[in-house]
């Protein structure tokens, strides 16, 4: 009989957060391997480290997350993942918590934890977005700078205005694209 295994995943939604303590505690929940994705959002599914961990494990084997929310962060992805684990025959241990996917009780309470982790996403992209529209009303937020300054879009202007160069030609002799010569001239027109 082989022996089932604990492979553990870890996330963290940017690169200058540090998954130690992720790491730790899925040691000392026994995880022998452990799948990381660092600077990956939890509402995207598409993440490499989460990827591998699925694909690593086995009927019979464990994977252990140290929370709920770093294994997804929408309840349809957290029912998707518990569903595909189940059919593949592999438990999920959230923390120090075994899921059992058959009991009724052990469904709500995990459903409860996706929406809740669902919410608390929401919760943030909506505070982003306020603060956003703050820092834009006083002026603090101006969107992406230009990648010439007013000189530079200057010159590019008059060269364009001669028409001895073409738009591909111009953004080659200012190393920038060709949508960059195309916004710089509109904001010459305005």
């Amino acid at each position: 009989m082989e022996k089932k295994m604990k492979i553990g995943y870890a996330r963290c939604s940017t690169a200058q957060q540090d998954l130690a303590a992720q790491r730790q505690l899925l040691e000392e929940l026994g995880a022998t391997r452990i799948y990381v994705d660092h600077g990956l959002t939890g509402t995207n599914r598409d993440r490499p480290g989460l990827r591998e961990a699925l694909a690593a494990v086995r009927g019979g084997d464990v994977l252990v997350v140290a929370k709920l929310d770093r294994l997804a962060r929408s309840l349809p992805d957290a029912r998707d993942i518990v569903e595909e684990l189940t059919a593949m025959g592999v438990s999920l241990q959230l923390g120090t918590s075994l899921h059992d996917p058959k009991d009724p009780t052990s469904r709500l309470l995990y459903n409860t934890l996706a929406m809740m982790a669902e919410f608390e996403s929401d919760l943030i992209r909506s505070r982003t977005r306020q603060g956003m529209q703050v820092a834009k009303a006083h002026g603090k937020l101006r969107g992406r700078q230009t990648k010439l300054n007013p000189k530079q879009e200057g010159h590019l202007v008059s060269l364009h205005a001669a028409g001895e160069h073409t738009v591909s030609e111009i953004a080659e002799l200012f190393s920038v694209s060709r949508g960059t010569v195309y916004r710089a001239l509109e904001r010459a027109r305005k």
